[in-house]
């Protein structure tokens, strides 16, 4: 039997958190996963009311193999915990003029549809497809589970950076290569999905193209929260303890070394080490000494560029709206202009745009018989617009649900079940995210590899973290990417 002298406290129980706690219990480690929550999953989390299971956080998944090396670590298959299957066509993307674009795996068929869209894009789209495999060759493949611990790391890499036009956003390398303007909307947008602009976010992330291309686009059936809940049964089977129901106070250091955490009811633990799947700016701001911090102060945080803020109508409805994709994009008349609001000048316009997520489209278990469960999330100013969500939270779901009953959903109103909301307040509260963000520091050059948060902590020795806050961001692939990292950094410095 492996040697558990090494203990490990893991704050939190999203994908970063379980992810770390199944690799490092798979490895002989002593791991206690607390979790404030009275369930497992972070910002993945299940609400179950009225017959509906909604997953509250991530729904898609674009990196299946990555679920299958943290089974495999522990000897198992993933089939044995969770069912995974893809989703065809990958996302359908809804234009305020009527007309629309859906796109898959299959690389002839979607050429065949660029060429039906803008016959003149399709040498372009090709291009540019083989310069997002490129970028992901490096940006992924290569870099993805490196730490970037010194600034060294981020000079080797320079070149490379410099080779593929890193410089460049997102918006500005598919505009370099598709000239529709609509479709440099259908090919730009994937940032949002992990928190950043795509007129500011660093053009690697193009990488996401090439990501869905290679392994396809999947859904857990029973929702995300079937793949939480078949991590946490592993690490249960691998002799993890889960403590739920858990905050932590503050993360306890010696000699600027970590050495366990007090939870809110005053309890003790002691740990050879810390991993921290919590908020990164908030750990630092609320589990961290002052003294111990010298890079990561209160001002260092503060002048720190964070994720547009998410708002969120999970509703149910009778009957099927069968002619609604799995995963559709509403994009409002506005691209830029509507961006610029959310994330520079922090206003919550008239317009807006939303992505639109119906489980049962794939998966009926989601809802009653006979009924439909959906998601509606719109990317909003984070907290420091000021936006009071206590009055404004009402009048702007009612603005969003009268949009999609005109345009999309017939009868919406009449036809709603059950529902609930979740603004940015719930972000900063529920969730503890520093200033309501949705995914943590905004993605953008100089705020990622080594510029972002390290893996390990540069002011307190022993302390780690995992999750959207940290290298190499968020998303699931991303946070996932980071528990290997987190994984090979505490084997190295603690070895059992």
């Amino acid at each position: 039997m492996a040697n558990r002298s090494r203990k490990v406290a893991v704050i939190g129980s999203g994908f970063g958190g379980l992810g770390t706690a199944v690799r490092l219990a798979s490895r002989g480690y002593d791991v206690e996963l607390l979790e404030a929550r009275d369930m497992l999953g972070g910002r993945a989390y299940v609400y179950r009311q009225d017959g509906f299971t909604f997953d509250a956080g991530p729904t898609v998944i674009t990196a299946p193999f990555m679920l299958d090396e943290l089974f495999a670590g522990a000897g198992k298959k993933t089939s044995d915990y969770v069912k995974i299957v893809p989703v065809d066509p990958f996302y359908r993307i809804e234009f305020s003029d009527g007309r629309h674009f859906e796109y898959n795996g299959d690389e002839r068929e979607t050429e065949r549809k660029v060429a039906a869209f803008s016959p003149g894009d399709v040498d372009g789209y090709k291009a540019m497809i083989l310069a997002a495999k490129d970028i992901f060759q490096k940006g992924f493949v290569e870099l993805s589970d490196v730490p970037f611990l010194k600034f060294m790391d981020m000079v080797k890499i320079a070149p490379e950076l410099v080779r593929l036009q890193s410089h460049k956003t997102v918006f500005q390398f598919v505009k370099s290569y598709v000239k529709d303007p609509m479709l440099q909307r259908v090919f730009s947008f994937h940032p949002l999905l992990v928190g950043g602009n795509p007129f500011q976010t660093t053009s690697i992330y193009a990488l996401i193209h090439h990501l869905e291309r290679q392994w396809g686009v999947h859904y857990a059936m029973g929702g995300t929260g079937a793949v939480v809940d078949g991590l946490g049964r592993l690490f249960r089977e691998l002799g993890g303890k889960v403590r739920l129901s858990t905050p932590v106070k503050r993360i306890l250091t010696e000699g600027g070394r970590a050495v366990g955490v007090e939870t809110e009811a005053g309890e003790t633990i002691a740990a050879d080490a810390v991993v921290s799947n919590a908020d990164v700016a908030n750990t630092y701001r609320k589990m961290v000494p002052a003294a111990d911090r010298r890079r990561w102060t209160d001002s260092k945080l503060d002048s720190m560029r964070y994720s547009m803020g998410l708002f969120v109508i999970y509703f149910g409805t009778k009957g099927s709206y069968s002619d609604i994709k799995h995963h559709t994009i509403l994009l409002g008349e506005r691209y830029e202009a509507l961006l610029t609001d959310i994330f520079q000048k922090k206003i919550l316009g008239e317009d807006f745009s939303i992505y639109l997520h119906r489980p049962t489209a794939t998966d009926p278990s989601m809802a009653p018989e006979g009924h439909d469960c959906f998601y509606a999330l719109v990317p909003v100013p984070n907290q420091l617009s000021g936006i009071d969500w206590t009055t404004e939270a009402k009048p702007f779901r009612d603005r969003v649900m009268a949009y999609m009953e005109k345009h999309y959903l017939p009868g919406l109103q009449s036809r709603l079940v059950t529902e609930r909301l979740f603004t940015p307040l719930d972000f900063e509260t529920t969730l503890n995210t520093y200033r309501g963000s949705g995914f943590s520091f905004e993605p953008i050059f100089t705020q990622s590899a080594w510029f972002r948060p390290h893996n390990e902590s540069e002011d307190v020795k022993g302390l780690y973290f995992v999750g959207a806050g940290t290298h190499p961001g968020a998303g699931v692939p991303g946070v996932l990417s980071s528990a290997k990292i987190v994984e090979k950094l505490v084997c190295d410095r603690l070895p059992v």
